[in-house]
């Protein structure tokens, strides 16, 4: 046999690979390159974990342990290790490995029982979609099903999409790799299929045994004929009214690159990617002071409040089932990002475990922000304003029929804005054109687009000046109209410490405009206060659905706002690390049921946002995005305004054509 391929001379050979590209001793939160990917396969196949039948459905990098951070230094190696969720197509049993890239060996390996309870399935594979529609197509009931309903010739232009299938709890699913398909149709072969639902028509498949093992069929309404085309060619001429807007960094960025570290103005930070989160950051610090160990949105959950057949029992993880990471976007200048922009590729693994780039995965540029602060005073200090601008960092990902960005967003005074999109074709199906449906407006003639939210969770490791962080809850308090308030004028703030994990279990109330200040505890400001900063939260409802619900019971991230856990290196997913097909009570749940301490501890700050969608016909056929978020903003973390000395803005040109500069004119605008 030759080395090329021999597994052991292969797995030496890519692990050389690893150690060379390692000679300028990488950061350890440094993301995933595709050589470590495809060493970690080779390594795999060495030790007879990846044969023919096995799949990769999920590979993320196994972080360092902060004893590991702690002891490294610049320059010196680091164990590089690879997390590796294995699974044997074939009998859909699955092992968890690590394996040391650095080494060139497999650290430890464990078995996953999905069949058994509380189950819990792998993410799904991008092979396990194109075969779940071969099944269906070839399936006679299906079959049968489109000729009842008078749609026999248009079988080869259907679009059987495939679906993560929830918790039901029906006897002939449990425990086994199921996957849903509901039918859409095409007019052509460019055709958008989300505009034409089979109304009723459900295949429930097994994707181990590859089979059907259930058919609905229920009902005969008419598939919609309207288009759902929104191309050019379909859309008609585009307007001509739209002058171009033209975004120019004379002198180049503000930010500096070097690696995956960032640094802009007084923020440090660090640019990960991987295939589940999508994008991580790390090392967040501001004027060289620790913020944020670490920050992703590493799950979300969308969950639909209708009860038809067809739709009762969707409520999908992008992160957990779909993998965000994995299905995000190749970026374009000009479309996705505006200005001066620093790209970074991503590496994910296919699923047979070869490393794929997706290039310009992350993009980083600078934006204005209107006004940072302003004052007009009378005399010859007259009109002082600066203007604000941003970091911004962010990436989209696809899931189906949704597509998601991610943006983080860092300003000059310390404040940090986490911001989702959410835009896409909406989820629809067929209904009789002006009936009422109470839980699906109509949005265009016979099609009816579900209720449902997308509610995400953050995940931030906070570091306020270190990881001995306390976490108190701040209400504004209305004070009775009597002796110390005559006038009835008075209010104030309550503080409620939050000591240990179920204390931390909280929920937001605008009506006392609560925040949540994670605090330094050693170390004060000039005032005498811990320095912190506050979790601002904006509207969102929690799950709606019923707390005795299966979907309730596998999102119970989504069921608070606020949840906080003492620091573990392993508790990384609001939902759990197999939230497909799971039945609920993994995750956070499971996290914080010790309910450690976080009185002056590291602990990390979980954060539950997103949007309830009531939809409408203004979001057919592509939705305009729709935005939620949060802003986490420095509280007595410095002594003063820490953007005072932002010079004024020159401007380069007027609209009379004329220069002029803030200071001369007051340019707030």
């Amino acid at each position: 046999m030759s080395h090329e391929h021999h597994p052991a001379a292969t797995a030496a050979a890519a692990t050389a690979t690893v150690q060379a590209e390692m000679s300028g001793a990488p950061h350890p939160h440094d993301p995933l390159t595709g050589a470590e990917i495809d060493a970690a396969r080779a390594i795999l196949v060495s030790a007879g974990l990846l044969t023919e039948t096995t799949r990769v459905p999920m590979l993320l990098p196994d972080e360092p342990t902060k004893q590991e951070l702690a002891a490294w230094v610049p320059g010196a190696p680091i164990d590089r290790r690879v997390d590796v969720t294995l699974m044997d197509a074939a009998t859909g049993e699955v092992v968890e490995a690590v394996v040391s890239v650095t080494r060139g060996e497999v650290v430890s390996q464990r078995s996953h029982r999905a069949s058994e309870a509380p189950y819990g399935q792998p993410q799904y594979l991008f092979e396990e979609y194109e075969r779940a529609e071969s099944i269906v197509k070839a399936s006679p009931q299906w079959q049968a099903a489109m000729r009842r309903r008078g749609l026999d010739d248009r079988r080869e232009l259907a679009f059987c999409s495939p679906l993560a299938p929830g918790f039901v709890g029906r006897e002939n699913e449990v425990g086994r790799r199921i996957i849903r398909s509901l039918t859409f149709l095409r007019d052509s072969e460019d055709d958008i299929p989300w505009a034409h639902p089979v109304e009723g028509l459900i295949v429930h498949i097994d994707l181990v045994t590859n089979e059907v093992i259930g058919i609905e069929d229920e009902g005969d309404i008419p598939v919609p004929a309207g288009s759902g085309k929104y191309t050019p060619d379909a859309v008609g001429p585009a307007r001509t009214s739209l002058k171009p807007i033209e975004i120019t960094q004379p002198e180049g960025p503000s930010f500096r690159v070097d690696g995956s570290r960032v640094e802009w103005e007084k923020w440090s930070l660090r640019v990960g990617f991987n295939a589940r989160e999508g994008l991580v950051l790390s090392d967040v610090s501001f004027d060289d002071r620790s913020v944020l160990a670490r920050a992703s949105v590493p799950e979300m959950v969308v969950p639909y409040g209708d009860t038809s057949p067809t739709r009762f029992w969707i409520s999908y993880f992008d992160a957990g089932e779909y993998l965000l990471g994995k299905n995000a976007n190749p970026l374009q200048l000009g479309c996705d990002c505006l200005g001066v922009i620093r790209y970074f590729d991503g590496y994910v693994a296919d699923d047979r475990g070869h490393a794929v780039k997706i290039p310009n995965v992350v993009c980083m540029h600078e934006e204005d922000y209107g006004v940072l602060w302003k004052h007009t005073e009378m005399g010859p200090v007259g009109a002082q304003v600066r203007r604000s601008r941003r970091l911004v960092v962010s990436y989209f990902a696809t899931i189906g029929n949704y597509d998601y960005g991610f943006f983080w967003y860092f300003y000059l005074d310390g404040s940090i804005q986490v911001e989702a999109k959410a835009t896409g074709i909406v989820f629809v199906g067929a209904g009789i054109p002006g009936s009422a449906n109470r839980h699906a407006p109509e949005i265009a003639p016979g099609v009816f687009a579900p209720v449902h939210q997308h509610l995400f969770c953050a995940r931030l490791d906070v570091a306020i000046d270190g990881e001995d962080n306390r976490l108190v809850e701040i209400d504004a308090a209305r004070i009775p109209m009597g002796p110390g308030n005559e006038f009835g004028n008075a209010f104030t703030w309550t503080e409620t410490p939050l000591r240990s994990e179920l204390e931390a279990q909280r929920e937001a109330d605008a009506s006392v405009a609560r925040v949540w200040e994670v605090q330094s505890s050693s170390r004060v400001n000039r005032v005498g206060r811990p320095t912190a900063y506050h979790l601002l939260p904006q509207p969102t409802a929690l799950l709606l659905a019923d707390p005795q619900s299966s979907v309730a019971a596998r999102a119970a991230f989504a069921t608070k706002h606020v949840w906080a856990t003492a620091y573990d290196r392993d508790e990384r997913w609001p939902g759990g690390r197999y939230p497909n097909a799971h039945q609920g009570g993994a995750g956070l749940p499971a996290y914080a049921a010790d309910d450690r301490s976080l009185d002056g501890t590291d602990f990390v700050l979980w954060h539950t946002f997103g949007l309830t969608h009531i939809p409408r016909p203004e979001d057919w056929p592509i939705m305009p995005v729709d935005y939620a978020g949060f802003w986490f903003k420095p509280y007595g973390f410095l002594d003063v305004n820490p953007a005072m000395d932002v010079p004024e803005a020159i401007q380069a040109h007027r609209a009379d054509g004329e220069s002029g500069c803030c200071g001369g004119e007051a340019c707030s605008c």
